[in-house]
């Protein structure tokens, strides 16, 4: 999960330390912007490729304004991409990273649901193997 030059440094790194690096209400903005159904759903359609904005709203069932405002909303926190052709604005997700965080939060949900926990990590101290998280 490296970026670039300092890939070393950032997976040497502890989430807490890491999160004070980057700071943690730039992460908690982009954590909100995942807590409403209708950005999820806005995310989950752009997950199958790029859309444009009347074709998005259509696809997820909202009004085109209701959509937009979203839109707006979550380009301005860098979870998608805007690209004007013509008359139209196609919308697409920033990276692959915006793609992970939407299936990791399904993959969690469907766990719990099922009942299901992932093993303790290998790196993860004995003491806290086990642990309600």
């Amino acid at each position: 999960m490296g970026h670039g030059a300092d890939a070393e440094n950032t997976t040497a790194a502890t989430a807490r330390e890491r999160l004070e690096t980057v700071g943690a209400a730039d992460v908690a903005a982009t954590l909100q912007a995942l807590a409403t159904p209708s950005r999820l759903r806005i995310l989950a359609r752009l997950q199958e490729g790029p859309c444009a904005a009347t074709e998005l709203a259509d696809a997820v069932g909202m009004e085109q304004s209701a959509c937009s405002h979203q839109l707006r909303l979550l380009r301005n926190l860098g979870l998608v991409t805007g690209e004007r052709r013509g008359r139209s604005v196609i919308y697409g997700l920033y990276d692959n990273h915006v793609a992970e965080l939407l299936e990791q939060a399904l993959h969690h949900v469907e766990h719990l649901r099922l009942g299901i926990r992932d093993t303790p990590a290998a790196s993860e101290p004995a003491e806290n193997a086990g642990l309600p998280r």
